[in-house]
């Protein structure tokens, strides 16, 4: 089974948001040299229309550093804010199924999340941003656990983004960037997780993460939400009630 954990709603990964969009902008404006005045409604709508803000700028044809982008905007961000969640930590330790996350943050902001959190070891692996859109050479990821066919799977993200947590595979599509909430996307972390979506939940925070989660065969459940959205199969106020 799959399980995607996103930790969106605690009010100190909001704030790093809050961050990570004024950061983006910064770099619009100053590297890209994007009009002053069209930066907030573009950011917003690119991200809106593409998944993220920076897969909507390499399709409008912007030139830039993926490894640049990400050390500009997430360079900066005061994870210190960011506290052990214990009780998080117990939950997914308690939990014999194969844990993975999905996200489509870089793997640098990914690992410091979860170490901050106290969960870099609760998870098998990471599929990040350099997993779907791998540099000249791909990564190489093998799982004794994933090789012998002992598990299904479980997923995480922790958006928004150490070696131990890539996971493991890497996917080459003809497409600028590969990210959620594409279904091509979806379905290329299913095949690097080696997991049949019969067998796997998917926990998000996105409405339309969960659609194209659900369109690609998965189970779905919505987090931080009481209420069901289209595609969702269950809802959970939090992720900390997990086992609900």
């Amino acid at each position: 089974m799959t399980i995607k954990i996103t930790i969106e709603g605690d009010d100190d990964c909001g704030q790093l948001t809050i961050f990570i969009t004024i950061f983006m902008e910064e770099f619009m404006l100053q590297h890209l040299h994007i009009e002053e005045n069209e930066v907030p409604r573009m950011c917003l709508d690119l991200y809106r229309e593409y998944g993220t803000t920076m897969a909507g700028l390499k399709a409008l044809g912007y030139e830039f550093d993926y490894d640049e982008f990400h050390a500009y905007v997430h360079g900066k961000l005061p994870y210190v804010t960011l506290k052990p969640d214990m009780v998080l930590r117990n939950l997914l330790l308690s939990m014999p199924q194969r844990k993975i996350i999905f996200t489509n943050a870089d793997k640098a902001h990914a690992a410091q999340v979860l170490n901050r959190l106290g969960l870099e070891d609760c998870f098998e692996g990471v599929i990040c941003f350099e997993t779907l859109n791998p540099p000249l050479k791909p990564f190489d990821y093998v799982s004794s656990a994933v090789d012998e066919g002992k598990l299904e799977g479980i997923a995480a993200d922790i958006d928004d983004d150490n070696d131990a947590y890539d996971c493991n595979k890497s996917f080459t599509s003809h497409s600028s960037i590969l990210c959620k909430p594409s279904m091509e996307a979806i379905e290329a972390a299913i095949q690097i997780a080696n997991t049949d979506p019969k067998k796997t939940i998917f926990f998000d925070d996105s409405p339309r993460n969960i659609a194209s989660g659900k369109a690609a065969g998965l189970h779905t459940v919505i987090v931080g939400s009481t209420k069901l959205v289209p595609g969702a199969d269950h809802a959970l106020s939090s992720i900390h009630n997990i086992r609900d």
